[in-house]
C-alpha cells in the first residue's frame, strides 16, 4: 500500500464515507469541504421559522442497505435509524379515502402475496409475477419496455415505490436501475426492506458522529476550501487550486474527488457524467405527530407522495418535482398541507411551515443519463472520483452514495506510486 496521503475533496456522503473507510485502515487522510459544513444534501439545520432542527429532506432507507448500516457502525451510529420490527408501509388514498397496509412477510418467499389483507387492494397475483420480468431485465431498457405500468400494484405501490427510489418518473426510468433496487429488497423479502429513518434528524444519524470518528483517527478536515482547477502532469494530478490556496501534491499522495456531475465535469477533462436532473421538494410543518399516526404513510391521489410523522413535525417528499418546483412557496405549503391534514385528519389551519427545494437533487434515472455515469477509476492514476452520480450500479440514492465512498477508498489505498 502506498503511505502518501489521502486527500477528499467533498464532504457529502460519498465523501465522508471514503474518508472513514480510509481512516478506519489507518491511512493519513485530509477531508476539505467548499461549503462551511458537512453533508451535502444530507444534512440537518435549524431553521428559525420553525424554531428547530430540521432535515433538507427525509432520506429514508430500507433495512436491506449494507453499505449504509456497515458505515453507521464504523461510526458508532448503529442506533440513529428508527423504524418498525417488521416491513409495514400504510397508505392513504385523499381522494378516495380508502386506507390500507402492505404486509410482507419477512422471508424470500413472498406468500403474503396470496392473502388479500395483507396485498395491494385490487391487485391480482398476476401483477406480482410480472415483477419477475424486472429482475434482469434486457440492458438500457425503460421500465415500460419490460413491464406493464398499469393496474391497482403499480399505482398503488410499484409507482410510488421507484418514484421514491429514482426520483425519476418510472414509465421512463432505466429497468437496470429498477432491478438493482428489486433484486436487494423486494426479492429478498420483508426483512431487506423494513423502513428506517434518521432519528432524531440526519445530521445526528449520519453526519456529525462521522466527523467525531475523523477526530478521533487524526484526520484534518477543512471548511470553506472551494476547489477551483486541477493540474495534471503526464498521469497524475499534480496540484489542487483551492479559493487562497494551492497545493502541490506528493509522488504519493492520492485524491479521491466527491463532488457534484456539475462540477466534475468542469474540473476533469474528459469526464463522464450525467447532465440532466430530476428535483425533489420537501415541506416541513411544525406539528406534532397525532398519537398513534404511522410513522411513514405513502399518499396516493395527492400531490404529497409521503408523509413522515416526527415528535415535533410532519414532513413532506415530493419526489421527482419538477412539475411543481417552481411554484410559489406558499402555494406549496398549502397544497401540501391539504394532503397531510386529510392523512391525518387535521384542520385545514396550516402551522408554521417551511419549503426546502433541491433543484439538482439527483440524475435523471434514465438509460440515457445512466449511459454516462463514470466509473470510480480514472485515467489518472492518483485520481478517483466518487458519488451517487458515478456508475455504482444503484440510483442516486444514500446507499449509492456511501458504496461509492467505499469502492473510492479501496481504490486508493491500492493504488502505487508513480
Amino acid at each position: 500500500m502506498s503511505t502518501g496521503r489521502i486527500h477528499v475533496i467533498g464532504a457529502g456522503l460519498a465523501g465522508l464515507s471514503a474518508a472513514v473507510a480510509l481512516a478506519e485502515k489507518g491511512a493519513a487522510v485530509t477531508l476539505i469541504e467548499g461549503a462551511g459544513q458537512a453533508g451535502g444534501r444530507c444534512r440537518s439545520y435549524h431553521d428559525a421559522t420553525l424554531g428547530q432542527v430540521i432535515d433538507n429532506g427525509n432520506h429514508l432507507v430500507l433495512s436491506g442497505n449494507h453499505a449504509v448500516h456497515d458505515y453507521l457502525g464504523t461510526i458508532g451510529a448503529t442506533d440513529r435509524l428508527a423504524g418498525p420490527d417488521v416491513a409495514r408501509f400504510a397508505f392513504a388514498d385523499v381522494k378516495t379515502g380508502a386506507r390500507w397496509t402492505i404486509a410482507p412477510n419477512e422471508g424470500p418467499l413472498a406468500w403474503w402475496v396470496l392473502m388479500e389483507n395483507r396485498r395491494v387492494p385490487g391487485s391480482r397475483l398476476g401483477e406480482y409475477l410480472s415483477i419477475a420480468k424486472l429482475l434482469m431485465p434486457p440492458k438500457g431498457k425503460r421500465i415500460d419496455e419490460v413491464i406493464a405500468c398499469k393496474g391497482p400494484l403499480w399505482e398503488k405501490l410499484l409507482h410510488p415505490f421507484l418514484l421514491a427510489a429514482l426520483n425519476t418518473e418510472p414509465e421512463a426510468s432505466s429497468a437496470e436501475l429498477a432491478a438493482a433496487i428489486i433484486r436487494e429488497t423486494l426479492a429478498r423479502g420483508g426483512r431487506a426492506y423494513r423502513p428506517r429513518i434518521a432519528s432524531p434528524t440526519l445530521g445526528a444519524a449520519f453526519i456529525e458522529p462521522a466527523l467525531d470518528y475523523l477526530k478521533s483517527k487524526g484526520v484534518e478536515v477543512r471548511f470553506g476550501k472551494r476547489l477551483r482547477a486541477l493540474t495534471f502532469t503526464d498521469r497524475r494530478l499534480s496540484e489542487l487550486d483551492f479559493t487562497g490556496e494551492t497545493l502541490t501534491l506528493a509522488p504519493d499522495d492520492r485524491v479521491v474527488l466527491a463532488v457534484p456531475p456539475w462540477a466534475a465535469k468542469d474540473l476533469v477533462p474528459d469526464v463522464k457524467a450525467p447532465d440532466e436532473f430530476r428535483s425533489i421538494v420537501n415541506a416541513h410543518f411544525a406539528l406534532a405527530a397525532p398519537t398513534g399516526a404511522a410513522a411513514i404513510t405513502g399518499i396516493i391521489g395527492g400531490t404529497a407522495e409521503w408523509v413522515f410523522a416526527f415528535h415535533d413535525r410532519l414532513s413532506v417528499t415530493v419526489s421527482g418535482a419538477d412539475a411543481i418546483v417552481d411554484q410559489d412557496r406558499e402555494t406549496l405549503a398549502r397544497t401540501l398541507w391539504r394532503d397531510v391534514a386529510a392523512v391525518h385528519g387535521l384542520s385545514d389551519n396550516m402551522p408554521a411551515w417551511q419549503i426546502v427545494k433541491e433543484r439538482r437533487a439527483t440524475f435523471a434515472a434514465t438509460p440515457e443519463q445512466a449511459a454516462k455515469r463514470a466509473g470510480a477509476k480514472t485515467r489518472w492514476n492518483n485520481l478517483i472520483l466518487a458519488g451517487d452520480w458515478t456508475d455504482t450500479g444503484l440510483p442516486a440514492t444514500i446507499e449509492g452514495a456511501i458504496r461509492s465512498g467505499h469502492k473510492a477508498a479501496r481504490l486508493a489505498l491500492a493504488a502505487s506510486s508513480v
